[in-house]
C-alpha cells in the first residue's frame, strides 16, 4: 500500500509539473521565438538565458521583421530595425514598418534584402520617391508590396517596381488624399503583367485607367478600387470586369440608391446575375478596413 501511494503521489507531481522550456528541441524554440514581435526579441527575449541568446543570433529568427502598430515606443526604432536586418545575414524575406522608415533605412534594407519577398510600409512620410526608385532593382524576388499612406510616391515609382520586380503578385497602393489621374493605373498595367491581386485607394481613375489594368494584368484575380466617382462603366466594361475578375470590389457604385449589396450589384451586372455570382463581390468597403 505504501509503494502504491508513493507512485500515485509521484504521478500527481509529474502531472502538475510546469514544462521546462529549455528542454524543447532547439528548432521548436526557434520557431516560437521567431513569431514574436521584433522589438520584444531585441529588447527582452534575447536576454532571458544563454540558450535563447544563441538562438536569437541565428538568421532564421530574423527572416521576418515586423515593426507595425507601434505607439509611443521609448526605443530607437531605426536602430532596432538596423540590428534586426544585420542579424538576418541577407536572409530577410518579410518586413513591415510603420511610421519611422527613411530613405537611408530603405537603402539598408535593399543592401541586405536580396531574398525579400514581402514589404509593408505604412505612413512612412520620410521616404522620398527618389529614395524608393533607387532600390527596386535589389528586390528581384519581391512578390507582395503594401504601400499605405506614403504620399511622396507616384506612377514613376510604380513603373520602376514593375520593371525590376517581375515576380510581383500582390500590390496595395494607397494615399490619404484623392486625385483624378489614370497614370498610376496605366503604370500598373504597363509593367505588372504577373499581378494577381491589386488594391488602389485614393486615385479617382476613369474607364481608361481601369481598361489599362485589365489589359496589362491578365492574371488578375482580385481588384479593389476605393472611393472613385469618375467611372462610366459601359456595358462592355461591365461584362469584361464580370468575366475577368473573380473578386471585384468597387465601392460606392450607386450604392446609396439601393437597400443592400445584392441590389447594388444586380444593377451593376444586370438583372440576370444570380446569387452565387453576386456573393463573390462587395461594394461597401470602409476606410478602416484598408
Amino acid at each position: 500500500m505504501a509503494s502504491s501511494s508513493i507512485s500515485a503521489k509521484e504521478a500527481e507531481d509529474e502531472s502538475t509539473k510546469l514544462p521546462n522550456w529549455l528542454e524543447l528541441p532547439i528548432e521548436i524554440t526557434a520557431n516560437i521565438l521567431g513569431r514574436l514581435d521584433t522589438i520584444d526579441i531585441v529588447t527582452n527575449v534575447c536576454h532571458v538565458c544563454p540558450l535563447w541568446w544563441n538562438i536569437c543570433k541565428e538568421p532564421l529568427i530574423w527572416r521576418t521583421i515586423q515593426m507595425i502598430n507601434i505607439r509611443n515606443s521609448p526605443y530607437d526604432l531605426v536602430k532596432i530595425c538596423h540590428y534586426a536586418i544585420e542579424r538576418s545575414c541577407g536572409q530577410l524575406e518579410d518586413i513591415g514598418i510603420e511610421g519611422f522608415a527613411t530613405d537611408d533605412l530603405i537603402k539598408f534594407i535593399a543592401e541586405n534584402g536580396s531574398h525579400l519577398r514581402r514589404m509593408q510600409l505604412i505612413v512612412c512620410r520620410e521616404i522620398s520617391e527618389k529614395g524608393m526608385i533607387e532600390v527596386p532593382n535589389q528586390f528581384p524576388l519581391l512578390e507582395e508590396l503594401d504601400i499605405l499612406y506614403s504620399e511622396n510616391l507616384s506612377m514613376n515609382f510604380l513603373e520602376v517596381i514593375g520593371q525590376y520586380c517581375p515576380l510581383l503578385k500582390s500590390l496595395i497602393f494607397s494615399r490619404n488624399y484623392y486625385r483624378t489621374c489614370d497614370d498610376e493605373a496605366i503604370a500598373v498595367g504597363k509593367t505588372m503583367t504577373e499581378l494577381h491581386h491589386l488594391k488602389i485607394h485614393g486615385n479617382v481613375l476613369t474607364d481608361e485607367g481601369l481598361v489599362a489594368i485589365l489589359d496589362g494584368c491578365p492574371l488578375l484575380e482580385s481588384l479593389e478600387l476605393q472611393k472613385f466617382h469618375r467611372l462610366e462603366f459601359t456595358d462592355n466594361l461591365k461584362k469584361r470586369c464580370h468575366d475577368q475578375i473573380k473578386f471585384l470590389c468597387l465601392p460606392n457604385v450607386k450604392a446609396s440608391s439601393y437597400n443592400d449589396d445584392y441590389d447594388c450589384w444586380k444593377n451593376f451586372y444586370g438583372e440576370n446575375s444570380n446569387d452565387d455570382t453576386n456573393s463573390e463581390y462587395c461594394c461597401d468597403y470602409e476606410d478602416d478596413d484598408f
